[in-house]
């Protein structure tokens, strides 16, 4: 069953240096809050998955928490590049980044695959690209009943996958909804688990669409208000745009940097 417990507490407990670490959230519902208190912890050594890496894995590389990167997309959506992510993979500052790019098709597999207790996932992807030639963990697989040339990628399978939603109850029973990506695959596939909420109630209100994950599956649950932000979570509160728009300026100088971490994070790089 999950623990509810702080969010302090439940990075110090769930997250450890040379982890790879999953932060999902499509659009919405993105667990910055926890990512700003890996910052304080001064992780370091993360390989951090995500699907769509934002503004707040643009932070966990800058601040040096991270030695690599598992992708399919990457930037500050409705804005531009991410300049700390740029900075690390073309100039090894704050520390060297290495790189482990897919398609969405692949990483969402990948995610499945490992929520399924399977080796790897089968797709049709990556063909006419050159992402294999750069990428270990996409290898041609032929199907034994047709015959047919396909991709295979490995299972992804997080040490702790985070994910933030709406709310959860008194149990550790987490319910979501909005736009949502792979945070339950996600949340599955990982050995640990980090839910943050927006609110804990005594019992959960049936909702049409929205998503629960059981208790059984989550190892903590935090209580986040605004954990989110400057993302939204849907019925909560809007996505604050401006903050978006003010990092792309933030993010491109290092001193500026790492003024913003000092003031707004509370760490050093």
């Amino acid at each position: 069953m999950a623990e509810v417990i702080g969010l302090r507490e439940a990075v110090a407990e769930l997250v450890r240096d040379g982890d790879t670490v999953a932060m999902e959230g499509f659009t919405h519902l993105i667990p910055v809050a926890a990512g700003h208190e890996i910052i304080r912890q001064r992780r370091t050594g993360l390989a951090l998955a995500r699907m769509t890496p934002d503004i707040v894995y643009d932070q966990l590389i800058g601040a040096g928490c991270a030695s690599k990167l598992i992708f399919s997309w990457g930037g500050n959506p409705g804005v531009g590049s991410l300049h700390r992510f740029r900075d690390a993979v073309q100039n090894s500052w704050p520390v060297p980044l290495e790189i482990e790019e897919h398609s969405h098709a692949g990483m969402a597999n990948r995610y499945v695959a490992g929520a399924s207790g399977l080796p790897f996932a089968v797709l049709r992807g990556y063909t006419g690209t050159d992402l294999p030639e750069h990428t270990d963990t996409i290898k041609p697989v032929t199907c034994p009943f047709t015959g047919e040339r396909l991709t295979a990628v490995p299972a992804l399978n997080p040490d702790v996958t985070i994910v933030h939603a709406q709310r959860a109850d008194l149990a550790g029973n987490v319910q979501l909804w909005g736009i949502t990506g792979v945070q339950k695959e996600a949340v599955l596939a990982a050995k640990r688990s980090l839910v943050t909420v927006e609110e804990v109630v005594g019992e959960l209100p049936p909702r049409p669409g929205a998503i629960v994950l059981p208790a059984w599956a989550v190892t903590a649950v935090a209580e986040v208000p605004f954990g989110a932000r400057p993302s939204y979570a849907q019925d909560y509160y809007d996505r604050d745009n401006e903050s978006y728009q003010a990092w792309d300026a933030i993010s491109r100088d290092r001193a500026e940097f790492g003024r913003w971490l000092r003031e707004q994070v509370g760490a050093e790089v």
